[in-house]
């Protein structure tokens, strides 16, 4: 099996996630169907950047581990920090945010719900 490595190919794209709520944001992503880890994590009034990369030939958002191996992002989400997965809101990764070359939302909560925009 051949693990792609490195960003020859990629395009930058960062996605800063900032968090307008009063409760603490945990994002994560998918790389597998069996395989998740958690990517950012916003205090209130803050925000978080993640390095996203995107391969404009196969439609696909990668993130680099620490051995620069490519990890294909099947979806990206966040939620409140104390109850995460409940919570949970996917992050839309689209050809038409890689185009632009970055990727901003901001995220809020009301009444125990995450909307990120």
């Amino acid at each position: 099996m051949t693990v792609r490595t490195g960003t020859d190919g990629l395009d930058p794209v960062p996605l800063t996630i900032s968090n307008a709520g009063r409760e603490a944001l945990s994002c994560n992503a998918d790389f597998a169907h069996w395989y998740s880890a958690t990517i950012a994590s916003a205090a209130p009034g803050k925000s978080a950047r993640v390095e996203l990369w995107f391969d404009p030939e196969t439609g696909t958002y990668t993130i680099l581990n620490d051995k620069r191996e490519n990890l294909p992002v099947e979806r990206l989400w966040c939620g409140l920090a104390s109850q995460v997965y409940a919570t949970r809101v996917q992050i839309a990764l689209d050809r038409a945010s890689a185009a632009k070359g970055h990727l901003a939302v901001t995220c809020s909560s009301a009444d125990d719900r995450l909307a990120c925009k």
